[in-house]
């Protein structure tokens, strides 16, 4: 089965770094991707958003932090049609896990957040010079059997660069979060080196 990320992009991830393609094409079965290094910088300095976070780090989707040189460890495990990924932060205060599970479908990516998958980020994929972009294309909660839609004018965009630099041999990894009328609002970016290993 192709990946999620090959799915979306019809097949073609030629445009793709090579050393990125490891990351995003169809992990083999009995295997994981596993990456380690450090991000230079995870959260907001905006305290009036970290209550919000603290709710939202209870399901393992962000954290009410402003940390900088933070270690961490990536694990993708395949699953049918999708990718599970757990990123462990090594925070000052203890580790947090942050988990996400991504598919594809008709419409494109969709990521689950969390490990209650209740919130649903869409996702347009794009290969500019050799790195993926994903664009947020909208925001779902899942409620009591129902997918309600976030009204756009208050919905997070989330924007995420993944590319490679020959100069350091690292992988560089680049999310930002924003609300509309607000600006940005969570942001994490590193650099690691990824390897496909036995599970």
């Amino acid at each position: 089965m192709p990946s999620p990320y090959e799915a979306a992009l019809g097949g073609d991830l030629t445009g793709l770094h090579p050393q990125l393609r490891a990351y995003f094409t169809a992990i083999p079965a009995g295997r994981h991707g596993l990456g380690r290094g450090t991000f230079d910088r995870v959260g907001t300095p905006r305290r009036w958003l970290w209550p919000v976070l603290a709710l939202l780090a209870r399901d393992a989707v962000l954290f009410p932090v402003w940390e900088h040189d933070v270690p961490f460890l990536v694990v993708n495990r395949p699953g049918p049609d999708r990718v599970h990924a757990v990123r462990r932060f090594d925070f000052p205060a203890g580790s947090r896990d942050m988990i996400d599970v991504i598919g594809a479908d008709a419409g494109g990516l969709a990521d689950r957040l969390g490990r209650s998958g209740r919130l649903e980020t869409r996702l347009d994929a794009r290969i500019v010079d050799g790195a993926l972009h994903l664009d947020s294309a909208g925001v779902h909660v899942h409620l009591a059997g129902r997918r309600v839609p976030v009204p756009r004018l208050c919905a997070p965009l989330v924007h995420l660069t993944e590319r490679f630099d020959d100069g350091d041999q690292r992988q560089h990894v680049q999310v930002t979060v924003s609300l509309p009328f607000v600006g940005r609002v969570y942001e994490y970016s590193g650099s690691f080196r990824y390897s496909i290993e036995d599970a």
